[in-house]
């Protein structure tokens, strides 16, 4: 059920409800199906048509599926010790009442469970999934993920876990973005560890959450201690205190306590009921070690926290007989997944791939664009964004500082805020928080356009990129993450060190990341309509700062045949200035292609015939298409103003030297030094015109 406008008085500012096609919640998924077959002799427990467990507040239903998870804990920990499982599991044992609570008063088909490395409890409440979670653990292909994730990524319809701390918190603040912008009932809900506040995106999670007030919990489970280091050592002041600095409702229970469960659901209820953000501190202890056998805490502390193990008082409180009725049928039934586990083919890929950017569909661009009309490089941009903004609903723009009258800190959206209120949204100072957020979004069908001031900046947000948008796709059924990071990156501007590098080099080497760098002479509009809509892949879309204000003007380029094999080739096309017979053959891309077409000018008042190719797509490399023209070159310089080292150029040099090429390459780039704010000293660092000059037809001119 929608909720009404009444119950959303209080908006945040600049923000506006819009309306997209809301799932088919009611219908059963397949996944859904296919778990409730494998599992559907579960004993004594019920399910809705999600395949979710459906426990009510009755002591015998929550022993048993608590009792469940403990046994299916301690097989996983068996297992392990008989040299049967490898890796690792970190079991939740002593913690069950305090994982199950929350998640089985989730009833909403719409609400989000995001967790973390010590996950099971949360899962199986969620999933009822025994045996396919066990499968996964085990590596086989009946597991829920296929044996891809393992034991600390998990998902199944709105789960989610990652192994990495604190990882999940901003996804979950774009995902409860995404529901009060949809009105829907659903809430999102963020289980974190307490050791988990050591973690600085926590803190840029909390106060997103907090300024656009979206329906999201964060649940944390403090159960007193980090892998062997007690919590008091490591986290100063009070847990629940930090939640109520960023003005979050927060609340305070006990998983030992006798109301705990009902407790805990009033929590669920007062927060699907305000639609504000919340924080709620479980205070339990795990019985288990952190993984398998790491336990180094001392038998005294141990038989305090048997004594207080709520799952055991809980069947303690049963009648004898109806607990040993219980616990038969569960040590029955977890012998029969054991068994079925073990019996299942191990995982394999029916044909493995060697680029995750070529897995999934993406869907087509709306329309074939007119020739882009005479603007410079912001007007283009400006222009792409606000024709995505109109044509397509899914698309938002986030980043500091995007609003009006400022528009960014290089003005490419400015006026955009004014005609798009609440698509156009001005965010803290958190990039990795925001670029988090943008994956949150991603995952419920947005297509978020997030800015990025500085490329230097990128690296606050690695973690998201590498860790989340980029794995998801590939280790995930059905989990496209169409997500653009716009950034403007590069120097000749004396912004100094931190605010001046060009970081296509080290961003190329992220597997499954898009790197684009278009040019004044690609039709750069077009490229970010297509990295928005026209591509479900993660991309980093770089913008050269003195590109801006050059005219964008295709000149004498020709645009060369992308080769099918190169995923994304036919979009983000490679351009050519053709020279019959050239005497050298020129790669450079972004912001240097301005500095080398002048280079080339003067390379040819000196009667030297110079071939120009202006790829715009750095990642995937676009190989065949690329080599499709280089092969039959005698000399290729590749000129970046990247460092030197692995990236774009070194992997295509590799892949001349790979093919057998017959003539001679040469690198040039940027010293491997920090780029200094002084302008004389800057250009002594960046390749410029009379280097570049000087080092080009030596290069031509030396006949070995």
């Amino acid at each position: 059920m929608l909720l009404g406008p009444q119950q959303h008085e209080q908006e945040p500012r600049g923000l506006i409800h819009f309306f997209l096609p809301m799932a088919q919640v009611n219908e059963p998924q397949p996944a859904a199906a296919v778990l409730l077959r494998q599992a559907d002799n579960v004993p004594g427990i019920e399910r809705d048509v999600h395949a979710k467990p459906m426990l009510p507040l009755d002591s015998a239903v929550v022993y048993r599926f608590g009792h469940l998870i403990r046994l299916t804990e301690q097989l996983l920990l068996d297992l392990f010790g008989k040299g049967l499982l490898s890796g690792t599991t970190h079991t939740c044992i002593g913690q069950e009442l305090c994982q199950m609570a929350v998640v089985r008063a989730l009833t909403d088909p719409e609400d989000v469970v995001l967790s973390n490395h010590r996950n099971h409890g949360h899962f199986l409440t969620y999933s009822g999934a025994f045996e396919p979670l066990v499968a996964e653990i085990m590596g086989r292909q009946s597991g829920v993920c296929r044996g891809v994730g393992g034991s600390q990524h998990l998902a199944f319809r709105h789960f989610h876990s990652n192994g990495v701390q604190a990882g999940m918190s901003a996804i979950g603040a774009g995902l409860a973005l995404a529901r009060r912008m949809r009105q829907s009932s659903g809430i999102v809900t963020c289980f974190i560890g307490d050791g988990t506040f050591g973690e600085g995106l926590l803190y840029e999670s909390l106060n997103l959450a907090a300024v656009w007030r979206v329906p999201m919990l964060f649940v944390v489970e403090n159960n007193g201690i980090a892998q062997t280091t007690p919590t008091a050592d490591t986290v100063g002041g009070s847990l629940t205190a930090r939640g109520a600095a960023f003005g979050l409702r927060t609340w305070e229970l006990d998983d030992a306590d006798a109301g705990f469960m009902a407790a805990a659901e009033e929590v669920v209820k007062s927060m699907r009921q305000q639609r504000e953000p919340g924080f709620l501190v479980i205070h339990t202890r795990r019985l288990g070690p952190h993984s398998k056998g790491d336990d180094l805490r001392d038998a005294d502390e141990m038989d305090a926290i048997r004594l207080r193990d709520p799952l055991m008082r809980l069947g303690d409180s049963l009648r004898s007989e109806e607990r040993a009725e219980v616990e038969a049928a569960n040590y029955a039934y977890i012998q029969l997944v054991r068994d079925r586990a073990m019996a299942a083919p191990e995982s394999r890929q029916a044909a493995p791939s060697d680029s995750v950017s070529v897995t999934g569909g993406t869907v087509a661009v709306s329309r074939q664009r007119a020739p882009a009309p005479a603007r410079n490089v912001r007007a283009s941009l400006n222009a792409a964004l606000r024709e995505l903004l109109e044509r397509h609903s899914e698309v938002l723009l986030l980043g500091e500082d995007l609003h009006d009258p400022y528009g960014g800190a290089f003005k490419v959206t400015k006026g955009l805020s004014t005609d798009f209120r609440g698509r156009v949204l001005s965010t803290p100072i958190s990039e990795a928080g925001v670029v988090g957020a943008a994956i949150g979004l991603a995952l419920a069908g947005f297509r978020p356009v997030v800015e990025i001031m500085f490329a230097d900046f990128i690296f606050l947000a690695m973690d998201q990129i590498y860790n989340h948008a980029v794995k998801f796709p590939s280790m995930f059924d059905h989990c496209a993450v169409p997500l653009v990071i716009r950034t403007p990156c590069g120097g000749r501007r004396g912004y100094g060190p931190t605010h001046s590098q060009s970081p296509e080099n080290l961003l190329s080497g992220v597997p499954g990341l898009t790197v684009v760098f278009g040019s004044h002479r690609h039709d750069i509009g077009s490229l970010l309509e297509t990295a928005t809509v026209g591509w479900d892949h993660p991309v980093v879309f770089l913008e050269h700062k003195l590109l801006y204000g050059e005219m964008q003007h295709r000149g004498d380029y020709v645009e060369t045949p992308a080769t099918a094999s190169d995923a994304g080739a036919d979009r983000f096309p490679t351009l050519v200035r053709t020279r019959a017979h050239p005497d050298l053959t020129i790669v450079a891309y972004g912001g240097m292609l301005p500095v080398i077409e002048r280079v080339a000018d003067l390379l040819e008042a000196e009667d030297f015939v110079v071939e120009l190719v202006a790829p715009s797509l750095l990642q995937p490399l676009p190989r065949e298409t690329l080599l499709n023209v280089l092969m039959k070159r005698e000399r290729v310089a590749i000129v970046e103003e990247t460092y030197l080292g692995p990236g774009f150029g070194s992997e295509l040099a590799a892949s001349l030297l790979e093919r057998r090429y017959a003539g001679r390459v040469t690198r040039i780039g940027t010293s491997p030094v920090p780029i200094p704010a002084a302008r004389s000293l800057e250009s002594q660092v960046l390749p410029g015109e009379d280097v570049l000059f000087q080092r080009l037809a030596s290069f031509v001119a030396d006949p070995d």
